[in-house]
């Protein structure tokens, strides 16, 4: 039995994804648990900052510290928000500098669709293997967070910037004509961005996962109203886990939560 704090799981691109967990002590190679019964209990709360045992609030963060800390401002969630690169601070300068005043890019990729997206380059691919995206293409490479932003905000009326995570996990992505999808894409950048299109770059990156066995239907485990659940495991997909009885777990929306984890 291993006992820890969930925090999303370290991802590593090789032919199939590789994923791994690190619970206190433990650091599990989730791979290997693939076909085996697995069972997991839900124990508590830690606050991914502060380490407060409160009910997580979002993103694996207490309610205090989601409106205090510099990583959980608005800019995350949308970049054009962004304004290190004018020297405004949100809530805390040096921190918003250092994320946001390093490359970014912003791609097209696709899961349950075609979405547009923005992150930073060192973030690559790993973004678009938490997405479940099996196919992804950089688009741009900018300077900052906030021209990625705009890029972003521009496409959003030509492509969603939404996953379906449903389909997604049932596997259900029409084929995509990337040529076209890319040119509609260039066509609708505003011209200030096309100086950073990355035009060498037309073939999308494969991205393959370690599922044996995808779900017709898709049911979402709460671990806080169902406190212990028990399962096969059959495959893992962005940040889930999928079980033999189509139940999901989505390990990056329960961060925060303090778990026992088991395999039979």
């Amino acid at each position: 039995m291993f006992t820890g704090v969930l925090n999303k799981m370290i991802t590593e691109k090789k032919e199939e994804v590789q994923y791994y967990l690190k619970l206190k002590d433990h650091f599990l190679h989730f791979n290997q648990l693939l076909n085996q019964t697995i069972t997991l209990e839900h124990l508590g709360y830690e606050c991914l900052s502060c380490g407060n045992t409160e009910p997580i609030f979002r993103q694996g963060f207490c309610k205090k510290c989601f409106f205090e800390i510099p990583s959980a401002g608005d800019w995350v969630m949308r970049p054009e928000l962004s304004k290190a690169h004018l020297d405004i601070e949100d809530r805390d300068l040096a921190y918003e500098k250092k994320v946001q005043l390093q490359p970014h890019i912003l791609y097209l990729a696709l899961s349950s669709h075609l979405k547009v997206g923005v992150t930073r380059k060192s973030q690559l691919p790993t973004r678009w293997i938490d997405q479940g995206a099996h196919e992804a293409i950089a688009l741009l490479e900018v300077p900052n967070r906030y021209l990625a932003g705009v890029g972003e905000v521009a496409l959003k009326d030509f492509f969603s910037d939404k996953t379906n995570w449903r389909k997604m996990l049932q596997n259900q992505a029409d084929p995509i004509a990337w040529e076209e999808a890319l040119n509609k894409a260039i066509d609708h950048l505003p011209k200030d961005l096309k100086p950073y299109l990355l035009l060498d770059n037309n073939t999308p990156e494969k991205i393959h996962f370690p599922v044996r066995q995808y779900p017709e239907k898709v049911k979402s485990l709460n671990l806080v109203k169902t406190p212990q659940y028990q399962g096969v495991l059959k495959g893992i997909k962005g940040q889930y886990l999928i079980f033999e009885d189509a139940t999901v777990f989505n390990i990056r929306s329960n961060e925060g939560l303090v778990v026992r984890l088991g395999k039979n």
